[in-house]
């Protein structure tokens, strides 16, 4: 399912082959929280704008439109009309970002609905039953996601009970295929690595998880989320000695440009974040010169395009001036085209990082 085609240090070139196509990595993957990428991105617009895997949001699609309903139009894939590789998160996260919402147990957690309060409960059962559901190719193991900074003790237990979620989570996903309930049936899983800011945490965690022959891939999760840069540079680099090299690794939510060439070099393949799309649709754009304001007074009249060194369609198409008046004139399109220049940014750069490496430089 990964072949790693060559390395320069620690950074890897690879390919993933997965039910709905093969990857080239290092990648970055687009997000799509409920089935669609925000600013009016389509999934035929994906393919425009370079992206190779989509991802989507367990906890969400479970909401809204309910993955039962997902699983009655044939799946996620079928239902946005994404032919490509899927990734679904767990919902794990949400036990982080719904913090004042939830209550876990060694069960699962229970949540509040963010739209409307009712209780949820999710499980490690719950999650792999939505995301056999939702069809995805990587479905990613329920886990939590613990704050930083937490307490050494409750960091440990935490991972402890991450990794017995694992089980639950390989052993549940083997009953819904086994019992052909599962909409693709090829489903992968992927495990998450966690131990807040504690090396040795995350050591041991991941020798007890990497031991789970089943995993087809593992993620560097609980990053990100506040914590300086260089310490999480510094996790990677203690983690990344114990990560299997034969799977793929995945930094979840990660990052900035700087971030994602950093991160590759000391060893990862996959990358996500909803920085691009989210600083776009308030007029921040990243350009190979740096990070552009398009709704400053000074691009009212320029006539080029965001980056003349950028080929995506806002690029070919229009100008400076015109995408900071749809921004000013609050006009969507103007969002739309932004998200799309960002995306196609992160994907051109992580096009760049794989040239880099096949030429060994």
């Amino acid at each position: 399912m990964f072949e790693v085609i060559k390395t320069e240090g620690n950074a890897r070139r690879g390919v993933f082959t997965c039910p709905h196509g093969t990857v080239q990595t290092p990648v970055f993957m687009n997000v799509g929280t409920q089935g669609a990428i925000k600013g009016a991105v389509s999934a035929h617009d994906l393919k425009e704008i370079g992206c190779q895997v989509e991802l989507s949001n367990t906890y969400h699609l479970h909401l809204r439109p309910g993955d039962g309903v997902v699983r009655e139009m044939g799946g996620l894939h079928r239902f946005m009309q994404w032919d490509g590789p899927m990734l679904t998160d767990s919902g794990g996260f949400q036990v982080f970002s719904l913090s004042g919402l939830r209550k876990i147990t060694e069960a699962g957690v229970t949540f509040a609905s963010h739209i409307d309060g009712r209780r949820i409960f999710m499980g490690p059962e719950e999650s792999m039953q939505i995301q056999s559901n939702l069809g995805s190719d990587i479905a990613m193991a329920f886990d939590e996601c613990v704050e930083n900074p937490a307490t050494y003790e409750y960091a440990k237990n935490s991972c402890a009970r991450t990794a017995r979620w694992l089980l639950r989570c390989k052993d549940e996903m083997a009953r819904l295929k086994h019992e052909e309930k599962a909409v693709n049936p090829d489903q992968l899983l992927f495990g998450i690595n966690q131990g807040c800011t504690y090396e040795d945490l995350r050591i041991e965690h991941m020798k007890r998880i990497r031991e789970m022959e089943y995993c087809s891939g593992f993620a560097i999760g609980g990053l990100a989320v506040g914590e300086p840069t260089e310490v999480m540079y510094n996790i990677i680099e203690k983690v990344e000695p114990f990560m299997p090299k034969d799977k793929p690794r995945y930094l979840m939510g990660v990052g900035t440009p700087t971030n994602i060439i950093e991160a590759v070099y000391r060893g990862v393949d996959f990358f996500d974040c909803v920085m691009p799309s989210r600083n776009a649709r308030h007029g921040t754009l990243f350009t190979w010169n740096g990070i552009m304001h398009i709704t400053n007074k000074r691009y009212e009249t320029d006539p080029r395009p965001i980056d003349e060194h950028c080929d995506c369609p806002a690029c070919r198409n229009h100008s400076r001036a015109y995408i900071r008046h749809l921004f000013k004139s609050e006009e969507q399109l103007g969002g739309r085209l932004a998200v799309m220049h960002n995306l196609y940014f992160y994907n051109t750069l992580t096009e760049k990082i794989r040239e880099a490496l096949d030429e060994g430089r």
